[in-house]
């Protein structure tokens, strides 16, 4: 990003937008809004959301008549919704509620309920736009309401219905999935329940009735406060209760694996030595499962970003984060054969995951047990995958499971009729073409196993 530039996702508030001055994110507030600013820093209301951890925190850096200036906390990495797992996803959306809650408590109303607006920050969801609040109008229903509904509720439902895989299509609905959709994917039998007919099928049928501007409003024309808050209770209570009934083969991986102890032990323990080594304070696990060896490292990690492309195996990992109240882990669901790409208006709204990670510039790069399936599942060759690793890798600790092990060795079956394509997977073929990129300062075979661990730095070229 360069310097004082204008964030390209902040164009849609006309009370202010956020831009950046030398890497450091801050947000300019315009006159307009400054009756609401000064209501709720004067209210004291600023202060106890930052305490109650619902609003991300800001200093004042600048206040005149034309302008005024903040710089919030700054969170290094960026998920977006699409990134997030079911339970991630659901205390995003409870998150939402209970800062509309609190708002509606001191007469102030959510106008934005966008997922966009949550980041995860020290373990925990947090709101991070500060102009979506906005005076509390009696009388009158929620503002928000139906950006809700398409942002969080129907998702989350879809993916009730239909997988976690289905919150990925958030991607390609910035602006949230259209009621219409959902309503149309959910089963029929889901108009004989009285919340979701209330909250999805109902308001499908205003919107086929009414133009867009009628519809942003709620159900109803007038609203007490009262109303507001049972329909604020209503839906949190419902999302709270939401479950998925889906099962999968790495949610529970390293239960299976197959490491024998003696192999568990000593690969944990060449790991957390290489980062000791390295001194690595900043890290990224692109294929973490649960997180599992990261938690093995011993010495003092500022962020690990741990992904994995399996949902159960992600909200595994983030259990574990709330429940051993992790600040410097961040789980996040990823395809590595399809990594999220840049989207929104001139494709810069949301930036690439390959964008984010090298501004987040990770000081040791994980790839454990992952080569095999991108090499044998997704056919990508071993020069593709080390020019992917090296674009945003300064170390990288990979693993190579060789041809006997017994995973690589599934995968190979699966393919046995283009098994002639695949001689080319092999240790030789392997570190040939990572030492183009990379230059090798370490390898260690992993006892009671078909795998080797390899450290390698990139290498500057030019």
């Amino acid at each position: 990003m360069t310097t004082n530039s204008r964030h390209a996702s902040s164009y849609r508030d006309p009370s202010g937008h956020i831009y950046v001055e030398n890497n450091v994110i801050k947000r300019i507030i315009f006159p307009s809004y400054f009756p609401q600013y000064e209501a709720l820093k004067n209210s004291g209301f600023f202060e106890k959301a930052f305490q109650h951890k619902l609003l991300i925190p800001h200093e004042e850096t600048q206040n005149s008549e034309t302008q005024i200036c903040i710089q919030p906390t700054q969170i290094q990495f960026i998920t977006y919704p699409y990134e997030w797992s079911f339970q991630q996803y659901k205390e995003a959306a409870l998150h939402t509620l209970k800062l509309q809650k609190y708002a509606l408590q001191n007469d102030f109303s959510l106008k934005d309920a966008t997922a966009y607006n949550i980041a995860f920050h020290n373990g925990k969801a947090i709101f991070i736009d500060t102009l979506s609040l906005d005076f509390y109008q009696e009388n009158t229903p929620w503002r928000a309401y139906k950006q809700f509904v398409t942002h969080f509720l129907g998702p989350l439902v879809l993916a009730k219905y239909h997988g976690a895989e289905f919150l990925k299509t958030m991607s390609n609905f910035i602006d949230g999935i259209p009621i219409k959709m959902i309503a149309s994917l959910l089963p029929k039998t889901t108009k004989l329940n009285p919340f979701l007919y209330t909250n999805i099928h109902l308001l499908a049928k205003y919107e086929n009735k009414h133009q867009e501007e009628d519809v942003q409003v709620s159900k109803q024309a007038s609203l007490s406060k009262k109303g507001l808050f049972n329909i604020i209770d209503n839906l949190y209570n419902y999302i709270k209760k939401l479950q998925l009934k889906e099962q999968s083969e790495w949610g529970n991986y390293y239960q299976k694996t197959n490491y024998s102890d003696k192999a568990f032990t000593q690969k944990s323990t060449i790991i957390n030595d290489w980062i000791q080594t390295l001194n690595a304070k900043k890290i990224i696990d692109v294929g973490g499962n649960d997180g599992t060896f990261v938690r093995q490292i011993t010495s003092e990690i500022d962020l690990a970003l741990v992904g994995d492309i399996d949902n159960n195996a992600v909200d595994q990992n983030h259990y574990s984060v709330k429940k051993n109240k992790e600040k410097n882990m961040l789980p996040f669901v990823i395809d590595l054969l399809n990594p999220s790409a840049a989207i929104g208006f001139q494709n810069t709204e949301r930036f690439s995951f390959i964008q984010r990670v090298q501004e987040f510039k990770p000081e040791a790069t994980l790839a454990l047990a992952l080569i095999h399936h991108l090499s044998l599942t997704g056919n990508v060759p071993f020069e593709n995958s080390a020019a992917f690793f090296a674009s945003f890798s300064e170390n990288l600790i990979i693993e190579f499971p060789k041809r006997n092990d017994s995973y690589a060795t599934r995968l190979l079956n699966a393919k046995a009729e283009f098994k002639d394509q695949f001689g080319h997977y092999n240790l030789e073929n392997f570190e040939k073409t990572y030492s183009e990129y990379f230059e090798l300062i370490d390898k260690k075979i992993i006892t009671d196993s078909e795998r080797i661990l390899y450290l390698f730095k990139k290498k500057n070229v030019g």
